[in-house]
């Protein structure tokens, strides 16, 4: 396969820089960490990610792509001066083989999607006032709730979501944490701008020590004709915990949620559509087990949607629903994962079965697997793999991942 001819050294010179530069930081770590800080919290922040990506789908679907890239973000973080503090970061995707869809700019329908394209922008641009236990945000800045399955910053992409916001967020109360917004602009992983006015509200209740309870409230009106039907409102309820350990190594994990979505907005159609998550687990020594599943409903009219979601979390990372079909969707899935190595490697398999909202049509199943190695606090390697066996929707299809990341 013509990718590999490029993804090999690439991907050699790249791991080896990173190990190299890992063995030598337990003596310049702490050194480079001064030097970029500098006044009462201010700070230059540092990010480069390394990604090789390949997408393989059935023969005569798409031609196969490969996809080497380096994202980078600079910022600056301001000194606090009388509770006001500001953040200013670049972003940008670099190509190094672009022989991929990205969804947005390059104009290849031909080879299957990767969704990350080499584009340079401003990520986030924001000030904050922070007094009385309470903190204003406002400008272009990254927000992410709970799970992000409603809110969330798709930071898996090379390039995130970011928001033209205003967020207050106050801790007045005990155990009490209410985050209320306005979204006027999103700043999309693609690097285009959509045009929203959202109020947003998010209220979470510490249970002590047996988890959170979480209240919340998205109103999305999407005012260009182009969007508009992805308009809606949405509430719910979650409730999500791990209680103590009990006989010093064992844990309980539970999840249950509801919500319900409507029409709003500048959506034409009407439309209601409930969603159903539940999960149960528990962690064993350095094992955890879960089981889970996740419906939201569709109909004639409409389906339940999370346009501003980080959805390749959900439904399987192959990506093939990122939006939700007309029919709705059923996730039955179960998740082992392993830290070991002083917890510094993190090994996760995960089984998918996917039908719509009735369980009487299958679309298919999925498996996932991922490995990550981090290397003290600034450095991580990561190995990722999905395959997905279509029945009834979608196609067959395979994405393999290889990622190296410094953050400072």
């Amino acid at each position: 396969m013509n990718g590999y001819k490029h993804f090999v050294p690439l991907t050699v010179a790249f791991f080896s820089t990173l190990l190299f530069t890992n063995a030598a930081s337990a003596d310049y770590d702490k050194t480079i960490e001064d030097a970029l800080k500098f006044g009462d919290g201010g700070a230059v922040k540092f990010d480069a990610n390394y990604r090789w990506e390949n997408v393989d789908q059935d023969a005569g679907t798409k031609k196969t792509a490969n996809a080497n890239t380096i994202r980078t973000r600079i910022g600056l973080l301001s000194p606090k001066f009388h509770g006001f503090q500001g953040f200013a970061e670049y972003e940008g995707t670099h190509a190094l083989q672009a022989d991929y869809n990205d969804g947005a700019r390059n104009n290849k329908p031909a080879f299957s999607n990767i969704a990350d394209p080499a584009q340079n922008e401003l990520n986030q641009l924001w000030i904050s006032y922070s007094n009385f236990d309470t903190v204003i945000k406002g400008g272009r800045q990254r927000i992410k709730f709970d799970d992000d399955r409603f809110i969330g910053n798709v930071g898996w992409r090379q390039l995130e979501t970011t928001f033209d916001a205003v967020l207050v967020t106050n801790t007045s109360l005990k155990n009490l944490t209410v985050n209320a917004g306005y979204i006027g602009n999103v700043e999309t992983f693609l690097s285009t701008t959509e045009n929203i006015d959202a109020p947003i509200l998010n209220v979470n209740y510490k249970l002590g020590d047996y988890g959170n309870v979480v209240g919340y409230g998205y109103w999305l009106d999407y005012r260009e004709p182009e969007t508009a039907a992805k308009s809606n409102q949405t509430f719910g309820l979650r409730l999500n915990g791990a209680p103590p350990k009990f006989y010093d190594h064992y844990s309980l994990l539970y999840t249950a949620e509801w919500s319900i979505q409507q029409d709003y907005g500048h959506r034409v159609s009407a439309y209601e559509a409930n969603r159903y998550n539940v999960m149960g687990g528990f962690n064993a020594y350095f094992l955890t087990f879960q089981g889970a599943m996740e419906q939201l409903n569709g109909n004639g009219n409409g389906q339940f949607n999370t346009p501003l979601g980080t959805n390749h979390a959900f439904q399987g990372w192959a990506d093939l629903f990122l939006t939700t079909p007309k029919d709705g969707i059923r996730d039955v899935f179960a998740t082992v994962s392993a830290k070991v190595w002083d917890d510094s490697l993190t090994v996760a398999t995960i089984y998918h079965d996917i039908s719509d909202d009735t369980g009487n049509l299958h679309y298919g199943d999925e498996w996932n697997v991922q490995a990550v190695k981090k290397f003290g606090k600034h450095y991580s390697v990561l190995a990722k793999y999905a395959t997905y066996s279509a029945d009834s929707f979608g196609t067959d299809t395979q994405r393999i991942w290889l990622q190296g990341n410094v953050n400072f």
